[in-house]
């Protein structure tokens, strides 16, 4: 989570995005009714399903994040955010996915802390990671704030995820960077992601940084290069945006 600006607003999503571009989005029971409950979510945005019943996530972890994502791209006056695109949806199919269970990578120890570059470190499957980091997020605002996650102020949850983020809270059960390394990777992928994967349903991110998407033909653009593609993004499904 970025600090804030000096006057004391979060960065723009514009900039946040143009740290982000680099990522190629993933392709990416027991579970418990819960719908979109997040102010964010109740915004009109196409595709996206009040009633989605999580796969993976219990109900405490739907709740928590609904609100996380809800902070880490908010609704602001460049579009929608995270909750309203889909955002959760798509972590939560990706934890019943290879990639969920930690089938994409080797998971075989030893196991040490390194540098990122030297690739995913952890004994804990993404699935794991989330399970594990909630629960103990919600345990330790109860302690401190007699609330969960959820129930809290979006200041006390912003200032949460950025103490997370700089190593200041962290758990027996999960390190707290681990847990928002995984969080805010996922919500960057699903907000960037095809819709065919839950997330980015009426495509607002690839038309705020003007990528075209699934079209088939390039070439009158490649005669024109700097300029901004004159056409409106569309989806491996043939979505378009409005």
């Amino acid at each position: 989570m970025s600090k804030n600006n000096d006057n004391g607003e979060m960065p723009s999503r514009r900039r946040f995005l143009q740290r982000t571009l680099s990522l190629i989005p993933l392709a990416a029971a027991g579970s418990s009714l819960v719908t979109l409950s997040s102010p964010a979510a109740q915004s009109d945005s196409q595709g996206v399903s009040a009633d989605y019943v999580p796969v993976f996530f219990n109900n405490d972890e739907w709740r928590f994040i609904l609100a996380a994502t809800d902070r880490l791209i908010p609704t602001d006056d460049n579009g929608p955010g995270a909750v309203s695109e889909g955002v959760p949806v798509f972590i939560d199919k990706q934890m019943e996915l290879p990639y969920g269970h930690g089938q994409l990578w080797y998971m075989q120890g030893p196991f040490a802390s390194a540098e990122p570059e030297l690739g995913y470190q952890s004994n804990l499957a993404p699935r794991e990671t989330y399970r594990r980091g909630i629960k103990a997020i919600n345990a330790w605002c109860q302690e401190h704030h007699q609330k969960v996650f959820a129930d809290l102020s979006h200041a006390q949850q912003e200032e949460i995820l950025t103490r997370l983020e700089h190593g200041q809270l962290s758990f027996e059960e999960v390190p707290g960077t681990l847990f928002f390394t995984q969080l805010l990777e996922n919500t960057k992928e699903g907000w960037l992601a095809d819709p065919l994967h839950g997330g980015n349903q009426t495509l607002a991110s690839w038309k705020l940084i003007g990528f075209p998407g699934a079209r088939a033909d390039y070439q009158q653009v490649m005669e024109h290069p700097n300029q901004p593609y004159p056409l409106g993004p569309v989806s491996i499904s043939g979505k378009r945006s409005v």
